[in-house]
């Protein structure tokens, strides 16, 4: 990280398929090992899937999904006077869409169906209605904020 000017942020051209910028993230963050095609196939399958399971709009609910993984706060360690405080703090709008992401990924590769496409589309159906791995991590998350509050001061 340079000290003397701040990254530069790239603006990330929409997906092929849905024109959505956030959906072009997602598809970067499950990538691995630079494969592209295999991620959108995975993140386009998921949501065929969630169509036929559900017959919603499947963009809407991804939408919908991520932002129930969103986190408002959470907790930073601040070491004061040879004493470690975990002091609660808000989190940046760009933050939290990347953690939702990763939260939402991990949990969907945790699963036990037999495919990622199926996996994920479990995972984003279960963020879609306030359930599943990536909402209940977000609720610990705030939980942990929430018992910290008395350390609050410390924040700077």
């Amino acid at each position: 990280m340079s000290r003397r000017h701040a990254a530069i942020k790239r603006e990330l051209s929409p997906d092929a398929k849905y024109g959505d910028r956030v959906v072009a993230k997602f598809v970067s963050c499950i990538m691995f090992d630079g494969k592209k095609a295999t991620a959108e196939s995975i993140l386009y399958g998921a949501l065929e899937h969630i169509e036929k399971k559900s017959s919603q709009n499947p963009l809407k609910l991804f939408h919908e999904a991520v932002d129930n993984v969103k986190p408002a706060l959470e907790v930073r360690s601040r070491r004061v006077g040879g004493a470690t405080y975990q002091v609660p703090i808000e989190v940046r709008a760009d933050r939290r869409q990347a953690l939702a992401f990763r939260w939402i990924i991990d949990n969907a590769r945790k699963r036990s169906e037999s495919t990622m496409v199926e996996r994920l589309a479990a995972e984003l159906l279960e963020a879609a209605n306030n359930r599943g791995g990536s909402v209940k991590k977000r609720e610990d998350t705030h939980r942990m904020a929430e018992a910290n509050k008395a350390f609050a001061h410390y924040r700077w």
